[in-house]
């Protein structure tokens, strides 16, 4: 009998031992101090890899950047204000801020199009989209957007992980409700791979965990996830040689058309592509050795976009490190006070924000918040196994999904302040001399509207711009379209050479021609479109040439010939 209640004593000491830890694995715990500690030295990593790198953006294409051509540090480049990297995912913030943690991505794509800033690539397509009705995520759709596995969400899903202690599916979610705006596939992957590494990154220091984690979070068989695990793979073969791995890496996802199926940089020297970056990302993270001035000197080096790559390196690193621990030369001269570009958010008041949404999340997902003996505030932030999405690819997509905003919605998306002009100008008569019969509306007074003589010619061009970014300028005329004959409209368009935009044909309200007027399709500034009016022989039919915006940043059209002509 003695050795029976022994024994049943050893039973319930080793369940209750085991139920013990059970429910203590059931959440990871981080004090509050400590949270705001990590996620503020998270930001200051962003901003110092994207002030250090941006002399260098671009300017090393396909080769490494000798250190001895890096800029030197100064405690002043940490203020970043005017970059890209850092207000377009404040953007994001400001409407879960404003729209709670469930905003839709409708709701985020009506905010996003109302923003005032230049963008690029996957947002500036994106974007364009939105404002012309195309609602996510068919804006991000590779049917609609040639840029879908472009870097750009890549390098703005950093808040993603910074509101989501611990809580990768948190910022997986948000990847599906913010990354479909402008991207797809792999475009997506990335920026879900970026935010859950800095979820991790509140728990753990070992840089090769941090990256497997992030790739946890991320669907096996997508071309990312096979760059990314490349990489470690490579890294653990060449612990201490990171030039030999670049190597590899730009033999395997540079020089192979097969991995830059669906970038707009595909035959460019540069490469813009998110997987390749991304693995640059990750060269800084593994080879830099938790040391700050390397990590981002190593991501900047590898080249590409090499200011987005190390402000992500350099987030996730001194997230791990903490802003309290952080070199002095990281943090003191930080303007608290200065407010980022196109935000309502200084430096406290983005902490402050991203405390509080990091509290909803936490309380979303099932987490709780208690306080210690120490009657201080601590997280209790419930484990995670990942979920990542399902399998995707941007060169064999899965069917649009006919998503448009209303007219509700295209109201209130116009409604915005950065979308209106402010005024138009009257160029009639420079367009009557130009091409005799037709008349214009909407014509914008930016970039000098109207007649221009061309460089060492008599010949003259007319120039027109967009009223607004949702208003287009609009050439128009009723044609009577003979039987019998083919008849042709000519148009010779051009850009200027630092902008974009669309050029829309329409007969009789419906849309026949849509070319985006870039610097693939005008090579050498200008390119020639025939239209073919053939099939509305017999009738009278209006026409009407549209100059859309696309993305607003030097939209200047340049018609260089509005020619018809009937044989």
């Amino acid at each position: 009998m003695p050795s029976l209640k022994k024994n049943l004593f050893f039973i319930i000491l080793i369940c209750g031992l085991l139920s013990g830890t059970c429910l203590s694995r059931e959440f990871r715990r981080i004090p509050v101090e400590e949270y705001m500690d990590k996620m503020k030295a998270g930001w200051i990593g962003q901003m110092a890899g994207v002030g250090w790198g941006a002399p260098t953006e671009f300017r090393a294409l396909g080769f490494i950047i000798p250190e001895r051509y890096l800029p030197e540090w100064r405690p002043e480049i940490i203020n970043q204000f005017y970059q890209d990297d850092l207000y377009v995912e404040m953007t994001f913030l400001r409407t879960l801020e404003t729209r709670g943690l469930n905003a839709s991505m409708r709701e985020a794509g009506i905010d996003f199009a109302r923003s005032g800033y230049p963008l690029w690539h996957a947002n500036k397509a994106g974007r364009c989209n939105l404002r012309h009705g195309i609602a996510p995520p068919d804006s991000g759709h590779p049917k609609f957007n040639r840029h879908s596995d472009d870097i750009d969400y890549q390098i703005e899903a950093d808040f993603s992980g910074l509101i989501s202690p611990g809580m990768l599916n948190r910022a997986i979610k948000l990847g599906e409700t913010f990354g479909r705006l402008m991207n797809y596939g792999d475009g997506v992957y990335g920026g879900q791979f970026i935010g859950a590494m800095y979820s991790e990154a509140f728990f753990e220091k070992d840089m090769v965990k941090i990256v497997e984690a992030g790739l946890n979070a991320i669907p096996q068989g997508c071309q990312y996830h096979e760059c990314i695990s490349d990489v470690l793979k490579w890294y653990k073969e060449n612990p201490e040689n990171w030039e030999k791995t670049w190597r590899l890496i730009e033999d395997k996802y540079n020089r192979n058309p097969e991995y830059r199926r669906s970038s707009c940089s595909l035959g460019a020297v540069f490469n813009i592509d998110a997987k390749i970056n991304g693995a640059y990302v990750v060269m800084g993270v593994l080879y830099g050795k938790r040391d700050p001035d390397k990590t981002i000197m190593i991501s900047t080096q590898c080249g590409q976009d090499s200011d987005c790559n190390p402000s992500s390196a350099a987030g996730i690193l001194f997230t791990t490190i903490g802003y309290e621990n952080l070199p002095d030369r990281f943090t003191s001269a930080l303007n608290m006070d200065k407010k980022f570009s196109h935000t309502p958010y200084d430096f406290r008041k983005l902490c402050s924000v991203c405390e509080t949404l990091a509290r909803k999340t936490l309380l979303s997902e099932g987490g709780k918040i208690e306080k210690n003996e120490k009657g201080e505030e601590v997280f209790f932030i419930p484990f995670q196994s990942p979920a990542p999405g399902a399998l995707e690819q941007s060169w064999n997509p899965a069917p649009e999904q006919n998503s448009r905003f209303t007219e509700t919605e295209m109201a209130d998306m116009a409604s915005s302040a950065s979308l209106q002009s402010a005024s138009d100008i009257d160029i009639s008569k420079a367009v009557a001399e130009f091409a005799p019969g037709w008349k214009i509306i909407h014509c914008g007074n930016e970039m000098n509207p109207g007649l221009r003589q061309l460089k060492g010619s008599d010949k003259k061009i007319l120039a027109t711009h967009p009223k607004s970014e949702l208003i287009p300028c609009v050439l128009s005329r009723n044609v009577d379209v003979p039987e019998g004959k083919k008849t042709i409209l000519t148009l010779i368009v051009g850009r200027h050479l630092s902008g974009d935009w669309v050029l829309v044909v329409k007969v009789d309200g419906k849309m026949l021609v849509k070319n985006d007027m870039d610097e693939f399709t005008c090579r050498h500034g200008f390119t020639t479109i025939p239209v073919d009016l053939s099939p509305y022989a017999g009738k009278t039919i209006r026409l009407e040439l549209e100059h859309r915006a696309d993305g607003w940043n030097f939209e200047g059209a340049f018609w260089f010939r509005i020619e018809l002509r009937s044989e």
